[in-house]
């Protein structure tokens, strides 16, 4: 294990963080917000010295093994909400601690879960940071600074793989760096489009910068109390198109510049995908007309919209829909567990995972009548290698263990078995609003503080994909 290389590749991150939080001082001087300014400042100062002085107890030569690109990535992803939590707390914005780390985790982690009862009497720049972390946490820390950081050599094959795990590794260049520039690429060109439309369509720079951030990332936060909802129907009809792509697999988008289509049409991720959204609308639609005398366009849009925002793990939300009837909400909850396609910026157990656990399942109740027989997991026109079955089968497990425990854990003090469940199930799966006193118009605020590290750690797992964050809890792995 070489951690004097580790802690010089984990400064160079902390100095990317460090410039990250200067970037939401441009709205600290529009109107005047000295306060946040100083946040911000204190903020990139610590974040810097902090990268400066792992930078100094570094090495910049040696060579990257697995347990190495491990401490990498998560330690990334741990000194990215730590600072980040920064400016919450010397702003004054986020007092406690541990509220501070919960509100940047989730940035980072793309969740969307947040600790604020009162969005808007936050800080304009606090809450550009909001959607900034999540912005920066969408396309993968790991990812960004791979694609800018050519010292890695041979060790950025090992970080990337950990940071856009699948079932299988789709690489797309033989060289990881290329791949990583490719992404980001594809990744910034999204952002950038859906800010160019939200212009165009009469928003401000701020909202249509803050938007597409959370947007892109399949992320959530939004600078106002009513989500989404705050803005015209166009708006959330930009939104649902952009909150689809983003939680579609990024190599779909290279092929498809490279001009190979086919390679698209024949995706059975993306198929089922597209089915399961066209579906789930189309029972959601009925079930709400049925109940609400709204017009047919509203309940439409509205069916929609939850729908894409929860299959995505994106959270925004434009009306409240712990108030549908049970059939809608229990349907949302399923697809909370879905999620969106593996290689993309959204969360959830992802659809091909799911789909590869069935068919495994389904080959197991074949073979207890022929168990002689040599069946292949095959999606698409692909077969899946027995490594990475065994390896989709474990996080699926993993997945549901900590959904259960995580439920028994939050119910403990105020919280019912409603909101306890689906708060376990928004942490991990990194979607955000949930039913109950988690909620549309609801917020996490009330757990006690041990429940909200417990949800950290939900994040993180969630995020990073369990493998990565418990390998560091078995003791073989410390072992040299």
């Amino acid at each position: 294990m070489n951690l004097r290389r580790v802690a010089h590749i984990l400064g160079f991150v902390l100095f990317v963080l460090a410039g990250a939080q200067l970037l939401p001082l441009v709205w600290c001087f529009w109107p005047t917000d000295w306060n946040s300014a100083r946040a911000f400042l204190v903020g990139a100062s610590i974040t810097g010295m902090l990268g400066a002085g792992f930078r100094r107890l570094g090495a910049a030569k040696g060579e990257l093994y697995r347990r190495d690109g491990v401490l990498i990535v998560v330690g990334a992803w741990f000194l990215a909400s730590l600072t980040g939590a920064i400016p919450y707390v010397v702003s004054g914005a986020i007092p406690g601690l541990v509220d501070a780390l919960f509100e940047a985790t989730s940035g980072f982690t793309t969740t969307g879960a947040s600790i604020l009862t009162e969005i808007e009497k936050a800080e304009r720049a606090i809450l550009f940071w909001r959607s900034q972390t999540q912005w920066l946490g969408g396309i993968g820390i790991v990812v960004l600074f791979v694609a800018l950081l050519s010292e890695l050599g041979p060790g950025a094959r090992f970080l990337f793989k950990l940071e856009v795990p699948g079932p299988k590794a789709e690489i797309l260049h033989t060289r990881v760096q290329e791949t990583a520039t490719t992404l980001f690429r594809i990744y910034l060109v999204l952002t950038v489009v859906q800010i160019a439309l939200l212009l165009a369509l009469g928003e401000g720079p701020y909202d249509a910068i803050t938007l597409a951030f959370s947007t892109a990332a399949s992320g959530g936060f939004s600078p106002y109390a009513d989500s989404v909802g705050h803005f015209n129907s166009t708006v959330q009809l930009v939104v649902i198109v952009f909150m689809l792509a983003a939680a579609v697999n990024f190599s779909l988008y290279y092929a498809i510049a490279h001009r190979r289509d086919r390679v698209v049409l024949r995706d059975a991720e993306l198929r089922f995908y597209l089915s399961l959204i066209a579906v789930s609308t189309l029972v959601v639609f009925i079930d709400n007309t049925e109940v609400f005398d709204r017009s047919m366009g509203k309940t439409a849009l509205d069916a929609a919209f939850h729908v894409v925002s929860v299959v995505t793990t994106t959270g925004f939300v434009t009306a409240d829909f712990d108030e549908w009837p049970d059939l809608s909400r229990a349907l949302l909850v399923a697809l909370m567990v879905f999620g969106g396609c593996a290689g993309s910026t959204a969360g959830g157990a992802k659809i091909v995972r799911l789909l590869v656990s069935w068919k495994a399942a389904v080959r197991e109740v074949r073979l207890t009548f022929s168990p002689s027989s040599v069946i292949a997991i095959v999606v698409g026109k692909e077969v899946v290698p027995e490594e990475s079955v065994r390896s989709v089968l474990g996080l699926v497990l993993l997945w549901g263990a900590a959904w259960a425990i995580g439920t028994v854990l939050l119910s403990v003090g105020e919280a019912d078995i409603v909101t306890a469940a689906t708060a376990s199930i928004a942490t991990v799966s990194n979607i955000g609003p949930g039913l109950g006193a988690v909620g549309p118009s609801g917020s996490y605020a009330f757990f006690a503080d041990w429940q909200k590290l417990l949800m950290i750690l939900f994040m993180w797992l969630g995020r990073l994909e369990f493998f990565a964050l418990l390998a560091l809890f078995l003791p073989q792995f410390w072992r040299r």
